[in-house]
């Protein structure tokens, strides 16, 4: 997620095009919600499959979230108008559509201002969440703002460990039924759904070693 805010930061600067990227998270990890202080202590000692999970801090808003068996993406880019509910909207039309070609219908949550007291993203799903139709929350995201540029990051739960999941959060949140999908066919399908959505064509390009020594410091 450091890679997230140094191209949001490359962007405000006008020195990065708008991205958009997807990655997997090895060791498993929850990430916090940049203003999220309160959590079980019990979490700096989880292990899962002989590996320790790591907590992080995310540079965006809401709870925390767990990076096991998940698919993660990010979009920078600016120029969205509206509010910001208006921009999440924008922005997930490519979540809908893509999930849509893989047979998979979904909806944006309705839980109101009540979910700051659940510590578990996928306890409750906002506006700004994507659930399937029988509600189970598939897609959480959150923005960082900076002007009119955006970074908006979000976790998709395709095949999460069950068992870890109520470790970690204690509850028996609904689970999401979807296909069983191989992860870079929903990235394909996602990356067809950006470029109808956006109307622009994605170029696949790797970070140089210049670009991985700049993030580095930034941390």
């Amino acid at each position: 997620m450091a890679v997230d805010r140094w191209l949001l930061e490359q962007h405000i600067q006008g020195l990065h095009p708008p991205t958009l990227r997807f990655y997997t998270w090895s060791p498993p990890a929850i990430s916090l919600g940049y203003h999220q202080h309160k959590y079980p202590t019990d979490w700096q000692q989880l292990t899962w499959q002989g590996q320790q999970l790591e907590l992080v801090r995310r540079p965006t808003g809401g709870r925390a979230v767990l990076h096991q068996g998940d698919l993660t993406y990010a979009v920078v880019t600016s120029g969205l108008g509206g509010s910001r509910v208006q921009a999440y909207q924008e922005i997930c039309e490519f979540l809908i559509q893509g999930w849509r070609s893989l047979g998979v219908e979904l909806d944006y949550g309705t839980a109101g201002r009540g979910y700051i007291h659940n510590p578990n993203c996928f306890g409750t799903a906002t506006g700004a969440d994507l659930v399937t139709i029988d509600g189970a929350k598939l897609i959480g995201s959150a923005q960082l703002r900076h002007g009119d540029a955006v970074l908006q990051h979000g976790s998709m739960r395709l095949q999460p460990d069950v068992e870890l999941f109520q470790q970690v959060f204690g509850d028996e949140s609904l689970m999401p039924q979807i296909p069983s999908l191989e992860i870079e066919a929903v990235m394909a399908a996602m990356i067809v759904a950006a470029e109808n959505c956006f109307g622009m064509k994605l170029e696949a390009r790797s970070l140089t070693d210049d670009e991985w020594q700049a993030i580095l410091m930034a941390k």
